[in-house]
């Protein structure tokens, strides 16, 4: 199979193990049209979506996947039938353990630098899944009155049985790359309730152009991405060349390399959206216009143009990763909060603390995610100012949000070369030639806001609309 797949790989500038990969994971979409056509009710989708979650895990990355995934799974389902009083605990810590000790063994992203692969990635999602899974069976001993609506609507009342656990783990429309979505949707979508309730009344949407829109997106991703990266490589910040640039020049080369990396993930997510939408299960309900058309974004994971004209820092997460970005929201920022009391600095910074340990244990991500609470905290100062301007003063409110404009694309920009490059050196190095710029920026604004405080009216408007 190598021998076969050597001409290709050559062909796409990508090592064999990662065709591999690329095969399986466009496989996914024809895999995932069958999953919607599988006879058996339930039971039959649930043993249709582990059995195929399996084989394209082998086909990828071999035997020992699988006994990462089985070992994941077990943790998650035995912590539900052992301890459901503490299985959300039990399972988060024992899990995010495991997925540690993976990434600490396989140092993974030094071999997708150097053109690796290997099951990390989905070890990644996996982990997602199963602890989530836990704390919403957890969540389902609480009083209602007890619980945020994002728990109301998640909660477990039932242990799910072992092929619906395990068809929601590894159905193969999401077990790669995301995007990470709820049991509790998975299981009323194989048992056609709620959104998937037939009706005599409604029309069943059709996914193909939607899907269609999400492979085609895919393509001109996948194409502008192997445009741009042979033309802004990573080795460059270490070559002597890159020292001789000026300040503009190196901050403009970074802001390039971050920009064509987002590239990758951008078609990596429109696949695992349009596997989602054509086996039906990334439709999300009818809008409320006139007539009512159907949407399609529960698999939905980035949004190109929200990313890349952000208007604050704050919108980022809620346009990037959107499914683990909500992820994150609802089972650390949220639960981090104490009844009665409001968010603060520490609930963001141990959010993104948890997002970096998930994504691995190099200094790049640790640094990167720390910077971007940092960026986030800075970003909101901005936004309390823009608000707390008189209606009147039009002028000074468009330059203050063309000011988080900028804001957000040079600190993004300049802190994700961290998130790249990964190593200790090679982050502090990148971020020395432009000076600290993406730290320096986000403190001085965090430190203005302590001096310059808006009226406050207009400030708790700001705080109740962010």
């Amino acid at each position: 199979m190598d021998l076969n797949l050597g001409p290709m790989a050559f062909m796409i500038g990508v090592s064999i193990p990662v065709l591999k990969f690329l095969l399986c994971f466009v496989a996914t979409i024809p895999v995932s049209f069958i999953w919607r056509l599988v006879p058996g009710g339930p039971f039959g989708k649930n043993l249709y979506a582990a059995l195929t979650g399996v084989v394209l895990s082998y086909f990828s990355f071999g035997l020992s996947s699988n006994l990462h995934f089985l070992v994941l799974m077990a943790v998650g389902y035995g912590s539900m039938v052992l301890y459901r009083q503490r299985c959300g605990l039990v399972a988060f810590v024992l899990a995010m353990a495991y997925l540690i000790g993976c990434h600490v063994y396989y140092m993974s992203g030094d071999a997708w630098k150097e053109g690796g692969i290997d099951a990390t990635g989905a070890l990644m999602v996996l982990t997602l899944k199963v602890i989530s899974c836990a704390i919403n069976y957890n969540d389902g001993l609480l009083k209602e009155e007890d619980l945020r609506e994002a728990q109301k609507k998640n909660r477990l009342l039932r242990l799910p049985s072992l092929t619906e656990y395990m068809g929601y783990c590894l159905c193969c429309g999401s077990h790669f790359a995301g995007p990470v979505f709820e049991i509790k949707d998975y299981l009323e979508w194989t048992e056609r309730k709620g959104f998937w309730t037939p009706s005599d009344k409604a029309i069943s949407p059709s996914p193909y152009w939607p899907a269609l829109r999400a492979i085609l997106q895919a393509a001109i991703c996948m194409v502008l991405y192997l445009y741009l990266v042979p033309r802004f490589p990573l080795s460059r910040f270490t070559e002597p060349v890159y020292q001789e640039w000026g300040f503009w020049k190196r901050m403009g080369y970074q802001y390039m390399v971050g920009f064509t990396t987002r590239w990758k993930y951008y078609f990596i997510w429109s696949i695992s959206e349009s596997s989602i939408i054509i086996s039906g299960l990334g439709f999300s309900g009818w809008t409320d216009t006139l007539p009512p058309k159907p949407r399609w974004d529960r698999a939905k994971n980035v949004d190109i143009l929200g990313v890349e004209l952000a208007k604050s820092s704050v919108q980022v997460p809620l346009v990037w990763n959107i499914q683990v970005s909500a992820w994150l929201r609802h089972y650390v920022y949220e639960r981090l909060v104490q009844k009665g009391k409001k968010p603060g600095f520490f609930q963001l910074l141990a959010t993104q603390t948890v997002s970096a340990v998930w994504h691995g244990l190099y200094p790049g991500y640790f640094i990167f995610f720390s910077q971007t609470a940092l960026m986030i905290a800075g970003s909101r100062v901005i936004y309390r100012w823009q608000q707390s301007v008189p209606p009147k003063m039009a002028m000074a409110k468009n330059i203050l949000v063309f000011m988080n404009f900028l804001y957000t694309i040079l600190v993004l920009n300049c802190s994700c070369v961290g998130f790249i490059v990964l190593s200790l050196h090679e982050t502090l190095a990148a971020y020395k030639s432009v000076y600290f710029i993406a730290t320096i920026v986000p403190i001085t604004f965090v430190v203005l806001g302590k001096i310059i405080k808006p009226a406050n009216p207009a400030r708790k408007k700001a705080q109740k609309e962010e």
